[in-house]
């Protein structure tokens, strides 16, 4: 089926798809049409919304409802996403799959309410303290925003992980035709072949541990402290903890193959390079094809998975380009990883706009990138 829809149309759409029966949100621009077709759309599917009285109370509303056994997600800004990361954290340590939507915004705080940015980039991945890693995909249209929304679900239920979806305004509201398929596949969740598996440990750190929902008659601990493999706590040895964190860090790191997605062109050949993702990736796709047009090599790398990161298309980018330009709305973050990827074999330079609603224009790159090759 072929829709117009937006952004944040296509979220809701992919989370429907996807399976999802529970949604607890608070409203906030840019985001908010994403809780408004849940709370339309979920009861008439026998599924649960509610409306939490804030963010905090959001993001420990759909840990408990994934614990009941549900496909559970939120959607947010930045201020929200900021009051749900302690929230986060916890469905880290408990392994406790679920989906947050973040449509990102100016900031800091209030910021520009419903104007466009690429700030929270920090946030999502580190936005938690302690020693952790949270898939973090990265839309560049509203037809991604429905793949991506489904292709979380699925990421959440086999590694049993909290899945970030990082929009922002431009994607949110913008409205694009939309390929929606008859049925998507999302696996379920593994669950305990017995009372004796554990729920919180794996032979295979690729693999998830199984997943006992609450109220079926397994007798199951579920804490944020440290705990061994079957929850029980235990916060002063050292070999529970790191046989604990080793295990969440392999889970998500070992799963690079699976869960890194960009795409790439002209990469081992350019003279100059963009790295890009998000709505910023959509002006580079022209600004490339305006340098082809004026007899430039030029290439790009659009990541769609930030995190975690495979830092080799960029150094791909690299080793032919005699400048990467990183473009950002915002003062600059994912620049700090192409640095960390070039390792100085060749110049990168960032290109940014902060706040007002502007978008950094095609034109604006193609011009940028004929003053850094010196042929303005």
């Amino acid at each position: 089926m072929r829709s117009l829809l937006t952004g944040n149309e296509a979220v809701a759409e992919g989370a429907l798809a996807a399976g999802c029966n529970f949604y607890a949100g608070y409203p906030i621009t840019p985001s908010s049409e994403i809780m408004h077709i849940m709370a339309e759309r979920l009861p008439r599917r026998g599924g649960v919304f509610y409306q939490a009285e804030d963010e905090i109370a959001a993001i420990n509303a759909i840990i408990g409802a994934s614990w009941a056994g549900a496909k559970a997600m939120t959607a947010t800004s930045g201020p929200g996403f900021s009051l749900m990361q302690e929230g986060i954290g916890y469905a880290v340590m408990t392994e406790t799959p679920l989906v947050i939507v973040d449509v990102m915004r100016a900031g800091p705080a209030t910021g520009q309410a419903t104007k466009p940015a690429q700030g929270d980039v920090m946030q999502a991945r580190w936005g938690r303290h302690g020693d952790q890693v949270v898939p973090v995909l990265a839309p560049s249209t509203p037809q991604e925003c429905f793949d991506m929304t489904v292709r979380a679900f699925a990421i959440a239920e086999e590694l049993r992980t909290p899945v970030i979806v990082l929009s922002d305004e431009f994607i949110g509201h913008g409205r694009e035709v939309v390929e929606i398929p008859g049925r998507v596949e999302v696996p379920s969740r593994r669950r305990p072949r017995g009372r004796g598996e554990p729920p919180f440990d794996s032979p295979d750190p690729r693999v998830a541990p199984p997943m006992p929902p609450l109220g079926e008659g397994y007798y199951v601990l579920v804490t944020g402290s440290t705990h061994d493999a079957y929850g029980y706590r235990d916060t002063r040895g050292f070999e529970t903890h790191y046989r604990l964190v080793r295990r969440l860090w392999d889970k998500i790191w070992l799963n690079m193959d699976k869960l890194f997605d960009y795409e790439e062109r002209n990469a081992e050949e350019a003279d100059v390079g963009f790295v890009a993702f998000g709505s910023t990736a959509r002006s580079v796709v022209k600004a490339v094809e305006i340098l082809e047009a004026r007899g430039v090599r030029a290439g790009y790398v659009r990541l769609k998975t930030l995190w975690p990161l495979d830092l080799r298309p960029i150094r791909r980018l690299a080793e032919a380009a005699r400048a990467i330009i990183v473009p950002e709305l915002g003062m600059g973050q994912l620049i700090l990883d192409v640095e960390r990827a070039v390792r100085g074999e060749t110049r990168v330079v960032g290109y940014n706009k902060v706040g007002g609603g502007e978008p950094i224009y095609p034109s604006e790159l193609a011009r940028f990138a004929l003053e850094v090759l010196g042929r303005a």
